[in-house]
Formats: structure tokens, C-alpha cells, sequence
């Protein structure tokens, strides 16, 4: 590698940084003034992207018709996005913020299916801008002039960013709020048209940073998702509501992912090492990294506490008598299923799913409710203990009875290694490392391809001949999920229970009656880390085979959804929330083929009619309040 190939590859970070900031600036807009943590975020950027596309084509892509094509779609998704803002997020401010984070995963599902509709499936590849076409030779190389023009974009809008909230009322209101939004309101702010004018900006800037990345990438839909993960790091990394951080931390992010491409493989103590494969995941080994040496990111404060971010701090609720014998009557209703499997042949198989998404959601609700830990990377001890057990059985060939121990046990071990960092943080900060760490284990999984199969994963698990039929299995996943979902309520209400809550309430006066708030959490990470495991490998000899989604992001979303469904106050609700999701999954999947947007139209709704989750509404009728 040269000097000048080295410095055209950081150049060409410099664009990417840009990129990064343009989204990342919006949504560390939304979430310093509103609090949301909008994983719909992604989703405006990709619809930016749509509409330029769409209105170059109208328009024509003269220079004219581009650059003013590009703003109407920055300019569109700003308006969508108060619209969004106004129906739906501000009828729930007042809910807890992952019960809005449940809402904007709704938003996510009705966009990608409502472009789906109107753009269809392929990549649209849109034209290149006016003028900006060709190459300008830096040091014998050749760079994009479009690239050029991107490092000058991302600077600009920071500067314009700055000046809007340094010299203007409207900037001076923000950064009030995002110091402390409950004294400004007192002082007789209207926070509503506040927060709508905040949403509304964030998702202009998101819309155009997509409708700018046309000549560079293909219109798809997988740039949500793909997206949203990389914005989150940035502002994290830079510090929540922190403007120059998120620049800062795009710059940091982009170099490194720049540098690890320039070098490619290097030679390390004798070994071989391929830095380009890092690209995956260097973002969030550096989040990581930043995050356990300087827990609000590298520009960041701690930030005035509004509200739980998991859920209003309530007793949890004992096991009465009248909640035994319903246990007892769906126990027996479980018991019995098989009597009716003969004229439903489906039915086993999807109570199987249904079995290991509530053990799944039971372990995460463990930290989230009586913890108050909220966790983005679940997945990653389900992912873990899936993979262990398939190494296990293919490998060396160890039974079933055996690495259903062993699998639990290496994802419980994984879950006290990322535990031991996590207890140290707190809030959206916590949450984000757990999504790093879970990304780091998918990016292990996903590019190890001796030992894992990479993106092909394991095929070929089998249960013992005894345990082939879907019934038998049945009966197994229904033994090992209901001895976990007790253990699980058994701890609850166990000494070691009532500290892990007592450090969720108030972490002082825990430690000043002498509880180790620290290590109470650790042990709940590790408590939980055992049962997602289990669920794992039960997934993992269900189907047969794995792959690397079982470690994915969409996999720990899926467990937030299920548990805030449900409700946080109870374990009734995780099980009610893993329950009528995956039932709802497979009813609207084979029912239409947009069933994304059913089933997101399905979760906002009831998340507007049940903020405190089924298990919410069910105790709420118990005390006999109106709705």
C-alpha cells in the first residue's frame, strides 16, 4: 500500500463521514429535545433516498432539476415526518421511552411496506449529479468529484446547525430543552410545537442525507435498518444531543473504517489478519471502546432525567392464588394441545416457535423490568447459545441432554463478560453497548467460516429419533420453558429479586443498606444470558439448521417488542407479548404480502389504546380503572 492510495482512502472518509453526520445530526436533534429513541430514523433516510429518485425522474436531471428535486425530498420527509409526529408520538410522550421505541419499530414496518407498494422490490439506481460525474487526480489517484462535494455538505450543515441554535430564539428554546425540557415547559414554552418542530427538522436532515447518497447507492430496502444501526452509534459515540459530537464522531468512525480498508491484511506477532473484514463492525468496537472510558460519548453530559426509560417504578405484583390456578388451567390447556394437533398438523410446530419466544422474552425482561436495564443485543446469548450447542452436536457429537446444558452455560459466560462493562453505564448508553456487543458476535459468527459456516451457517441438527416428531419436541420445548419462566418468577421474588430491584429504584440508597448494586446486575446479566441461551438451542434443534440471523439486530428487536407488548410490570406480560406477536407474525405473513405494515399498523394500535402493554391493561381492569 502507498502513502497516496493510504490518504485517497481517508479522503474518501471524509465523504463518509459526511454522510454519517447528515442522519446522525437529525437524530441527535430528536432525541436531546424529545427523548425518542426513533429507530424509524433510518427509515426517513431511506425514503429520502425514494423520493429523489423518483423526482430527478420528474423533474429532469438537469442541474436545476436535480438540486432542487433533491431538497423537495428532504422537504417532503420533514412533512411526513411531523405528521408522524403529531398522529402518533405525541399522543404518547408521557409513556415510557421504550414504549416509544416500540411505537417508532411500528413505523418502521408501515414504511418499509408502504415503499415496497409504491417503488416495488428491485434497486432503483438513480442518475449521477450534473456536472459532478467525473474524477479529479489527487497524488496519481483518482477521486470523485461528487466526494468532494460531500465533505464540503457535512461542514456546512454543521455550521448552519450551530448558527440556528446560537443565534436564534427558536435554537436558544432547543438547547433549553435538551438540558432540561420539564423547566422549560414551566416557564410556559408550548414543548408540543417544540417538539414538532425538532422532529420535523431531524427528519429533514435525514431525508437529505439520503436524497445526497443517489449517485452513490441503489434505493433498496435495506437501508433502513442498515442505517439506523450506524446513526446510533455516531450519536452515542459523540454524545447524546451533542451536535459537534456526532461530527466529531463520524469523522473518528469513518477514518477507522477508511483505514481498516487501506491496510487490508497485516502481520501481527506472526499472524495473519484481515483488517478489511473489520468494516462489519469497527463502528461498534469503537463505540465500546469509547463508551467504557467515557460513558457519555466524547462531547457528551449526563442528561436530565425526564422519566424511567424502562417503566414507571411500580411494586411488583406477588403470585395471588387466583393467578396459581390460571397457571395451572394453561398449563393443562398446554398439556393438551396434542389431543388437537391431529386436525391442525401446524399447531405443534407453532406453539414450538411460541414456546421459545417466551423463554426468550422472559430472560429479557429480567434486566428490563425488575433490572431497569434495557437491552438492544439480546441476541447475542441467544445467537450464542444456539451456536454452541449446533458446534457441540455436530462436532464432537454430544447428545441433546448434554449441550442443552452446555449451550446455556457458554451464553451465560458471554453474557458476565459483556455484563461486567454494561453495569458501568446506564440508560440509552447501557443499551447501546449491549447492541455492540451483539454486533461483534454476529460479526464473528457471520465471518468465521471454519467454525460457523459464515453466512451459509450450520446445517444438519437432528434430536434423538425419540424427539424427531414435532409433538415429542413439543413436550421438551414446554418442559424447559416452563422450568425457566419459574425459575425466572421464583428469583423474582427471592432476596436476590428484591436487590436487583432495589438497585433499579434508587442505586444509593441500595448501596448505603449495603447491596453491591454492581454486582447484583452482573449476576442478573448472567442469569439472564443462561435462559436466553436455552432458548437458543431449543430454536436451534427446532429448525434444524442456524445461521447468523439468530445473532442479528432484528432478533433482539424482536425481543424488545415482545416484552414491551407485553408490558414491563409483570412476567405475565413478556409471555403475553412473545405470545401474541409470533402468533400475529405467522397469522398476517400468510394472509397478505404486505404484512409488515399490518402487523406494525396492529402494534401501534395498540400501543396507543394499552401504553402499559397487555399485562398493563390487565391490571388496570383489576383495580377497576377506566381506560
Amino acid at each position: 500500500m502507498t502513502l497516496a492510495s493510504l490518504a485517497v482512502q481517508l479522503l474518501n472518509g471524509l465523504a463518509d463521514a459526511s454522510a454519517m453526520f447528515l442522519v446522525a445530526a437529525g437524530l441527535s436533534l430528536i432525541f436531546g429535545v424529545t427523548r425518542i429513541v426513533n429507530f424509524a430514523h433510518g427509515s426517513f433516510y431511506m425514503l429520502g433516498l425514494y423520493l429523489a429518485y423518483t423526482l430527478v425522474e420528474r423533474l429532469g436531471d438537469s442541474a436545476g432539476g436535480y438540486w432542487v428535486a433533491v431538497l423537495l425530498s428532504a422537504l417532503a420527509v420533514a412533512v411526513v415526518g411531523a405528521v408522524v409526529e403529531m398522529a402518533v408520538l405525541r399522543r404518547i410522550y408521557h409513556a415510557p421511552e421504550l414504549f416509544q421505541l416500540l411505537a417508532t419499530f411500528a413505523l418502521v414496518l408501515v414504511i418499509k411496506d408502504a415503499t415496497l407498494w409504491l417503488w416495488g422490490p428491485e434497486d432503483l439506481f438513480g442518475p449521477r449529479a450534473p456536472g459532478l460525474g467525473g474524477a479529479v487526480a489527487v497524488l496519481g489517484r483518482r477521486l470523485p468529484q461528487y466526494d468532494l462535494l460531500l465533505m464540503v455538505i457535512g461542514p456546512l450543515v454543521l455550521g448552519l446547525l450551530w448558527l440556528l441554535q446560537h443565534r436564534t430564539r427558536w435554537g436558544t428554546l432547543v438547547r433549553a430543552a435538551t438540558q432540561d425540557r420539564e423547566m422549560l415547559g414551566a416557564l410556559g414554552v408550548n414543548q408540543a410545537w417544540l417538539f414538532t418542530g425538532v422532529f420535523a427538522l431531524g427528519c429533514f436532515l435525514a431525508g437529505l442525507g439520503g436524497a445526497l447518497q443517489g449517485p452513490r447507492l441503489p434505493a433498496n430496502l435495506a437501508l433502513d435498518m442498515d442505517t439506523i444501526g450506524n446513526a446510533f452509534v455516531v450519536v452515542v459515540v459523540g454524545g447524546m444531543g451533542s451536535l459537534g459530537g456526532a461530527f466529531a464522531a463520524a469523522l473518528l468512525i469513518a477514518e477507522v473504517k477508511a483505514l481498516c480498508i487501506a491496510l487490508g491484511n497485516v502481520s501481527l506477532w506472526g499472524l495473519e489478519m484481515s483488517l478489511s473484514r473489520l468494516t462489519l463492525v469497527v463502528e461498534f468496537l469503537v463505540m465500546a471502546a469509547i463508551l467504557v472510558g467515557r460513558p457519555w460519548g466524547l462531547l457528551g453530559r449526563p442528561l436530565a432525567t425526564a422519566r424511567s426509560s424502562v417503566a414507571h417504578v411500580l411494586p411488583l405484583p406477588g403470585v395471588t392464588p387466583a393467578a396459581r390456578r390460571l397457571g395451572l388451567v394453561l398449563l393443562a390447556l398446554l398439556l393438551a394441545m396434542p389431543l388437537v394437533a391431529g386436525s391442525f398438523p401446524y399447531l405443534p410446530v407453532l406453539m414450538i416457535e411460541i414456546l421459545v419466544a417466551l423463554l426468550f422474552a422472559a430472560s429479557l425482561h429480567f434486566i428490563m423490568g425488575p433490572g431497569g436495564m434495557a437491552s438492544f443485543g439480546h441476541a447475542a446469548y441467544f445467537g450464542l447459545g444456539a451456536y454452541a450447542a449446533a458446534l457441540l452436536a455436530l462436532k464432537l457429537h454430544w447428545p441433546l441432554a448434554v449441550v442443552l446444558v452446555a449451550g446455556p452455560l457458554v451464553a451465560m459466560l458471554a453474557a458476565l463478560l459483556c455484563g461486567w462493562f454494561c453495569v458501568r453505564l446506564a440508560g440509552v448508553y447501557l443499551a447501546m453497548l449491549t447492541l455492540a456487543f451483539a454486533q461483534i458476535v454476529w460479526a464473528v459468527i457471520f465471518q468465521w467460516d471454519d467454525l460457523t459456516g459464515g453466512s451459509n451457517g450450520l446445517v444438519g441438527l437432528r434430536p434423538p429419533d425419540w424427539l424427531a416428531q414435532p409433538v415429542a419436541y413439543y413436550y421438551l420445548a414446554l418442559a424447559c420453558a416452563g422450568a425457566g419462566v419459574w425459575l425466572l418468577q421464583r428469583l423474582l421474588h427471592a432476596p436476590f429479586g428484591l436487590a436487583l430491584r432495589a438497585a433499579r429504584d434508587s442505586g444509593v440508597r441500595a448501596e448505603a443498606v449495603g447491596i453491591d448494586v454492581r454486582r447484583v446486575q452482573w449476576m442478573a446479566f448472567a442469569v439472564a444470558g443462561l435462559f436466553c441461551g436455552l432458548a437458543g438451542v431449543l430454536f436451534a434443534f427446532s429448525k434444524g439448521s442456524i445461521s447468523p440471523e439468530v445473532a442479528g439486530v432484528n432478533r433482539s428487536v424482536d425481543g424488545l417488542v415482545m416484552v414491551l407488548l407485553g408490558g414491563v410490570q409483570s412476567l405475565f406480560g413478556p409471555l403475553a407479548g412473545a405470545a401474541l406477536l409470533t402468533w400475529l407474525q405467522d397469522l398476517v405473513a400468510r394472509e397478505t404480502d404486505y404484512w409488515r405494515a399490518l402487523l406494525g399498523l396492529v402494534i401501534l394500535a395498540l400501543v396507543l389504546l394499552m401504553p402499559g402493554g397487555v399485562a398493563g391493561l390487565w391490571r388496570r381492569d383489576k383495580r377497576g380503572e377506566g381506560p
